[in-house]
C-alpha cells in the first residue's frame, strides 16, 4: 500500500461493483479508510468489504439507496460517525435509461433524476459540513454530457450535463473553505453492465474511441485517486474527460 491518503477518511457511492468498487480499491489502497453505499445487494459490498478489511485495510459497506435523499444523508452520517470523520465524497452512484424522446416513460425519467442528480445533490448537502480544509468532491459523470453518439441518450445526457454545471456552481462557494470540486467524465468503460466484447453497443461505440479500446474502471479510479490527493490542491471545477479521445 502507498501512503498518499493516509489518515483520510471516504464514501464512495454506489461502491459494491464496477467502476465504484475499483475506486473503493484504490482509494483503500493509497491509505484511505472507505465507506461505500450499495442500493439492494449487500453480499456484493459485504464481499468486498471483507476482501479489503482481509488485506489490511478499513471499510464499511453501507446500505442506501441515491434515490433516497434520506437514506442519502443518513450514509453519510453514518460513514462520518464509523470513520471518524470524513475527507472525500466520491459521487458514483448512477443509473442510465435510454429510448426515444416521444417514447421516453416518465417514470424513468423520473428515476434518472432522482439518482443521478437529486442523489447527487443530496450526497454533497450532507458531507459538507464534515468537510475541512483539503476536502475533496468528486462527481463521476459521462461524457454522454458533451457526446451522445446514437439516438435515445438525452434524458441520461441532461442528468450527466446537470452534475457539471453543478460542480462548476460549487466552486466559488466551496473554495474559501478549502474544498476543491471536479467531475470526472468516464467514456465508455468495460463493466458488467457495459461489457466491451460481444454486443452490438460495443461494436457500434469502440471505433468512436481514439485509443481504440474499452477504458477500464482501474483508469477512472486512478483519475479519482489523483483527484482525491494534496497532489491536485490547485486543481477544482474541472469537468475532466477520461475517455481515450471519445469526445475528440
Amino acid at each position: 500500500m502507498t501512503s498518499s491518503l493516509s489518515g483520510k477518511r471516504a464514501l464512495v457511492t454506489g461502491g459494491s461493483r464496477g467502476i465504484g468498487a475499483e475506486i473503493v480499491r484504490r482509494l483503500v489502497a493509497d491509505g484511505a479508510d472507505v465507506a461505500l453505499t450499495y442500493q439492494s445487494s449487500p453480499e456484493p459490498a459485504q464481499r468486498l468489504a471483507d476482501e479489503l478489511t482481509a488485506a489490511g485495510g478499513t471499510v464499511v459497506a453501507l446500505q442506501a439507496d441515491s434515490a433516497d435523499p434520506a437514506a442519502v444523508s443518513d450514509a453519510v452520517q453514518v460513514a462520518a460517525t464509523r470513520l471518524g470523520g470524513l475527507d472525500i465524497l466520491v459521487n458514483n452512484a448512477g443509473i442510465a435509461y435510454g429510448a426515444p424522446i416521444e417514447d421516453f416513460p416518465l417514470e424513468e425519467f423520473d428515476r434518472l433524476i432522482a439518482v443521478n442528480v437529486r442523489g447527487v445533490f443530496a450526497a454533497t448537502k450532507a458531507a459538507v459540513p464534515h468537510l475541512g480544509q483539503g476536502g475533496r468532491i468528486i462527481t463521476i459523470g459521462s461524457v454522454n454530457a458533451d457526446r451522445a453518439p446514437m439516438a435515445g441518450l438525452s434524458g441520461y445526457a441532461l442528468t450527466k450535463a446537470a452534475v457539471a454545471g453543478f460542480t462548476r456552481g460549487l466552486v466559488r462557494e466551496l473554495a474559501p473553505r478549502g474544498i476543491t470540486v471536479n467531475t470526472i467524465q468516464p467514456g465508455p468503460v468495460a463493466t458488467d453492465m457495459n461489457p466491451e466484447h460481444g454486443g452490438a453497443f460495443s461494436d457500434q461505440v469502440r471505433p468512436l474511441i481514439a485509443v481504440g479500446r474499452y477504458g477500464q474502471p482501474a483508469d477512472i479510479a486512478s483519475a479519482v485517486a489523483y483527484l482525491a490527493s494534496a497532489e491536485a490542491s490547485y486543481v477544482t471545477g474541472v469537468t475532466w474527460n477520461v475517455d481515450g479521445g471519445f469526445v475528440i
